[in-house]
């Protein structure tokens, strides 16, 4: 951690009732701490923010523990979450602002006020400052897991350095990332996926929580395609990119958990729904779930059915020939004629695609 930032988190935390009054209005002094829901200001009282050191004890003031979540940080954390920032200049800025304390050159250029972290307009703002996938360290990252058709992917980009935060008085750390957008029926986006990945882009980048999510989640869905009246849904990214490595033209949503599968908004207009589940106990049941919400609604719904723990696993496994006539079976007939000889007909060398 700079010496400027070292300085701005002791001033804060000499500070730190008032910024907790400020920035955590929602929340209430109780002894040596702020009780409030969450960093984003909600109200309850979950998180515990310590606002002076026990005499003798451990435990820095202005240090905070949200124990329904076990994240934990700093005052300038509860500035960036509450504040909804994205760029860490903007972070130091406000905090300065705080303090009465002059602006450098740098971060008084910051042209965006602040937001609140997981609104639609904080996901836009990352998404935004991202840039496309093609011929970055997530292509590499892909193509590692046994994905080379990269075509139509505008829900992903990617960001050579998205904050990470590793833990409790360690510095806040930068990570290429892999970032997907969760959005609406419409592509309004809600909320953002993001997996931190290794500098060489073979793998996830070695950190505690290489895959986190923020935003509004419940219902949306990171989407391949435009669905109309068929949709496969299923988990991870990786496991949906898989298939549609396969089913190139087969629209396709990542709903990133197996509970926020089970609860994926379906359109309307939707006939046939392809489930792609996890090999696990979990998957079993959301797919359970997830048939009998579509039927009820008059939905045909179709479980797809694999060999190991995920389609991620039978692609790198098994191959995409393979897997290709693994689905074979397993679609209606019209979506087979639809769906599988698209790739022959129109000539498409899904390989050799973006």
């Amino acid at each position: 951690m700079s010496a400027q930032i070292s300085d701005l988190a002791r001033r804060l935390a000499e500070r730190a009732e008032l910024v907790c009054r400020h920035y955590l209005s929602n929340g209430r002094r109780a002894g040596r701490y702020w009780v409030v829901g969450d960093v984003h200001n909600t109200p309850g009282r979950s998180m515990f923010v310590r606002l002076r050191r026990r005499h003798g004890g451990k435990g820095a003031a202005g240090k905070w523990t949200d124990a329904a979540t076990a994240e934990h940080g700093d005052l300038l954390d509860v500035i960036r979450e509450s504040c909804g920032f994205v760029q860490f200049r903007d972070v130091l800025a406000e905090a300065r602002r705080f303090l009465s304390l002059p602006q450098t050159q740098a971060e008084s250029k910051s042209p965006l006020p602040p937001v609140p972290i997981g609104s639609p307009e904080s996901a836009r703002r990352l998404f935004a400052v991202s840039k496309p996938i093609h011929g970055t360290l997530a292509e590499t990252y892909l193509r590692t897991r046994g994905i080379p058709a990269l075509h139509e992917l505008t829900s992903l980009r990617f960001h050579p350095r998205c904050y990470y935060r590793p833990g409790d008085d360690l510095p806040t750390e930068t990570w290429p990332a892999l970032i997907a957008a969760v959005t609406t029926f419409d592509g309004a986006i809600t909320g953002l996926h993001r997996t931190w990945l290794d500098p060489s882009g073979r793998s996830k980048a070695p950190i505690a929580t290489p895959r986190r999510a923020m935003g509004l989640l419940l219902g949306n869905a990171v989407r391949f395609g435009i669905a109309h009246d068929v949709l496969a849904a299923g988990e991870g990214i990786e496991t949906m990119l898989s298939l549609r490595y396969a089913l190139p033209t087969l629209p396709m949503v990542s709903a990133l958990s197996a509970n926020h599968l089970a609860s994926v908004l379906l359109p309307t207009s939707l006939r046939r729904l392809y489930i792609a589940r996890d090999a696990d106990a979990a998957g079993e049941v959301v797919a359970t779930s997830l048939a009998q919400r579509a039927e009820s609604a008059g939905i045909e719904a179709i479980p797809l059915s694999l060999r190991l723990d995920d389609f991620n696993d039978d692609l790198r496994s098994f191959g995409v020939d393979e897997l290709r006539e693994a689905l074979r079976t397993q679609l209606a007939p019209e979506d087979v004629v639809r769906f599988l000889p698209s790739l022959r007909d129109h000539g498409i060398n899904v390989c050799a695609s973006q």
